[in-house]
């Protein structure tokens, strides 16, 4: 699949597998920014910073984020990023709730989102 040119941008929660996707999309041609949305008070940042034509939002769980990145928070950190993203999931192109999904399947779901573009 050619890139045509098209910018995608990634964000979520720490532990969602952002860099994951971003990697495996950037072996498929794409141009992509890992945005640390999650970190920044900006509601905007993803925007400002990158202004992809595709952004991407990678949910997780807490339980999930916790043990894939065996992260020492508590649930109001995570709360917290979930705050800091609220916008960036208002505008999302697509979401994906990464829980239940290998890296590959969540591939193959933005490949799927971004043929139709």
């Amino acid at each position: 699949m050619p890139a045509n040119n098209i910018l995608v941008g990634v964000v979520g929660p720490c532990g969602s597998g952002k860099s994951t996707l971003v990697a495996a999309l950037q072996k498929y041609g794409f141009a992509c920014r890992h945005i640390a949305q999650e970190h920044s008070y900006v509601k905007d940042m993803w925007k400002r910073i990158t202004n992809p034509d595709v952004l991407v939002f990678l949910q997780a769980s807490f339980r999930v984020c916790t043990k894939r990145r065996q992260l020492d928070w508590d649930e109001s950190d995570y709360d917290e990023q979930q705050h800091r993203l609220a916008y960036a999931l208002q505008y999302a192109n697509i979401v994906i709730d990464t829980d239940q999904l290998s890296p590959q399947d969540v591939v193959q779901c933005v490949l799927e989102y971004l043929k139709k573009i």
